[in-house]
């Protein structure tokens, strides 16, 4: 099964510009791309309708599909209470809001655990979180997936997929890196576990454990062949895109390996 490739703008500099951005993917082989929303200096939460037609019809233009929309917001939490829960849901809407203006059909965002919160509350908290935003998401026409990231939050496939199973939503799911996961366990392990809340797959690589460090595709310790043997299995057919900092590899070589790794 082939699949098409993008590139995230987290690959590169949020200050880059948009057209830029664009510019490289496009001459780097890349068939799509992943937009960055970050609170200042860059492509902002501020964005203008105009604005995002003009990036929608320059993307199309350059012959780009975006793909997905990668979302920071300036405040709140999806684990916290009160406030900080209620910003979070304001800011997530916001940026689905633009993913659905530049014609996106996935939103990341990264599960967060918060200093005062304790674990059972903060899980608690974001499944009633995302619970609240799934009409959000259904009424775009979007699908919001979490990220796991280094931060001793739903630290293991198992607990990941039951907290996505409570939430209850097809709309909701899982946004699989195995670069991020490859430093505790076998990144292909949580694509089997859960390989039917997978809603969009970045690639990175990576080498050792706690002392190891992210390397260009292909040179780490992922088992990409196995990892791409899950997604199949799970009947992943979408986009295959790019966390790879151009500081470890060029944009154009990392896109041919990514062709190398869809073909697996």
């Amino acid at each position: 099964m082939a699949h098409e490739i993008a590139v995230s703008l987290l690959a590169g500099d949020r200050a880059m510009s948009v057209p830029d951005f664009f510019r490289d993917a496009k001459e780097s082989g890349y068939d799509g791309v992943e937009m960055w929303l970050v609170p200042k200096g860059g492509f902002t939460f501020d964005a203008t309708e105009s604005e995002l037609a003009g990036y929608r019809e320059l993307a199309a233009e350059c012959g780009l599909a975006i793909y997905s929309v990668a979302i920071t917001p300036p405040g709140g939490a999806m684990t916290g209470t009160g406030e900080a829960r209620a910003e979070f849901l304001r800011w997530a809407v916001r940026g689905m809001e633009i993913a659905a203006a530049l014609g996106a059909k996935t939103v990341l965002h990264t599960t967060d655990l918060q200093p005062g919160i304790f674990y059972e509350d903060a899980y608690r908290n974001g499944i009633e979180s995302l619970r609240e935003l799934a009409p959000e998401v259904e009424k775009r026409g979007l699908q919001f997936a979490l990220e796991f990231i280094w931060n001793g939050f739903l630290f293991s496939p198992i607990e990941m997929r039951n907290f996505l199973a409570a939430v209850n939503s097809p709309n909701i799911g899982f946004y699989f890196d195995p670069g991020n996961m490859a430093i505790f366990q076998k990144p292909e392990h949580w694509a089997r576990t859960l390989g039917p809340f997978i809603k969009q797959v970045h690639l990175k690589d990576w080498k050792g454990r706690q002392n190891g460090s992210w390397t260009p595709l292909l040179q780490g310790g992922i088992d990409f062949a196995a990892v791409m043997a899950e997604l199949h299995r799970a009947g992943y057919a979408g986009p295959l895109v790019s966390e790879v900092a151009r500081t470890l590899a060029p944009w154009p070589e990392t896109a041919k390996t990514m062709r190398q790794i869809g073909a697996m």
